[in-house]
């Protein structure tokens, strides 16, 4: 318990910095979300709104602020802002809502805080994951990771729609060796998170993305299936997924690279902050090989391929079955 509590008070500045960095981007995305904003796509062909460009404006200028020798990777790049002059006034007038002296220039230069390629220690950023999720007015997170030497030691989830007692929105909040919990959005009442060992049938459930491009579905559910889970899958966007485990709504969340692109490596801000609130809470996270996932090599998990997160229990049965079925 002693130990707990050391490690947690290491690092008590960070873990303040980044839950009130990202709740102030939750609220944003939510105030922008009420309008329902027109999408703009990128260059990937993947959806991004104003919301993005906010929420990653207010938390790269917060850790900058706190932590100025920290390198920051995140999704967004303000390359679209310089090209529109309306958007980036859009973008600037979302974030002058929380910061008054926000300027056009201020805007852009704290998105491109989030430009850095890595170093040993940084910290990555996903300021909305689950963007379509988000426009549907559904499962979608602010995720936000510190990470030292390759190792997650931080990871900050809010999810504004995910149940909570009481209403709706969450934030989950891990640190390594320091466990996980869960607060309601709007309540100090928080609870530490436990994954379900398994025996009660009704929680034998797996999740995996609403998008079928993110991963093979067909696949997943056959793995599923070889380790007892016969119950539908929970389609969820976003690392919402993570939390739903480590919350033990499910056993089990399955991301198994998709048949049109096999050789896709995941995005570290897509899995990082998730992954420590899983392993916090007792679970396990691996690739589709039984290889703890790789954060020393950039923006991307390039020494890896797929992702399995489960209770523990059933994680190498998994492995196994992955195997088997390949």
């Amino acid at each position: 318990m002693l130990l707990d509590q050391l490690l947690t008070m290491s690092y008590e500045l960070e873990r303040r910095v980044a839950i009130d960095a990202v709740l102030m981007a939750a609220r944003l995305c939510e105030r922008v979300r009420k309008s329902m904003p027109q999408a703009i796509a990128k260059n990937d062909k993947s959806p991004v709104t104003i919301a993005d460009y906010g929420s990653q404006a207010l938390i790269c200028r917060a850790i900058a602020a706190a932590f100025p020798d920290d390198a920051i990777i995140a999704e967004e790049d303000a390359a679209a802002l310089n090209e529109d002059n309306h958007l980036l006034a859009q973008a600037t007038d979302s974030v002058r809502e929380f910061i008054p002296e926000a300027t056009p220039e201020r805007v852009i230069n704290w998105i491109g805080l989030g430009s850095s390629t890595g170093a040993d220690r940084f910290w990555t950023l996903d300021p909305i994951d689950g963007t379509k999720g988000f426009l549907r007015d559904d499962q979608y997170a602010v995720a936000l990771a510190l990470i030292e030497n390759g190792q997650v030691q931080l990871g900050v989830l809010a999810c504004p729609s995910y149940p909570a007692e009481g209403g709706r929105g969450a934030l989950f909040v891990a640190i390594r060796g320091g466990g996980a919990s869960m607060t309601p959005i709007g309540s100090d009442m928080s609870h530490g998170l436990k994954v379900v060992a398994g025996g009660d049938t009704e929680r034998l459930r797996f999740v995996e993305s609403v998008e079928s491009g993110h991963g093979d579905q067909s696949r997943q559910a056959a793995i599923a299936q070889a380790v007892g889970i016969t119950a539908p899958s929970l389609r969820m966007d976003s690392q919402a997924k993570y939390a739903a485990v480590a919350n033990g709504e499910a056993v089990l969340y399955l991301r198994l690279p998709s048949p049109k692109t096999p050789d896709y490596r995941e995005k570290i801000w897509d899995h990082a902050a998730g992954v420590l609130v899983v392993e916090e809470a007792g679970g396990k996270v691996t690739d589709m090989f039984g290889q703890p996932l790789d954060f020393s090599q950039g923006a991307k998990l390039t020494q890896n391929q797929g992702t399995v997160v489960s209770n523990g229990v059933i994680h190498q049965t998994v492995i196994e079955a992955i195997a088997a079925l390949s």
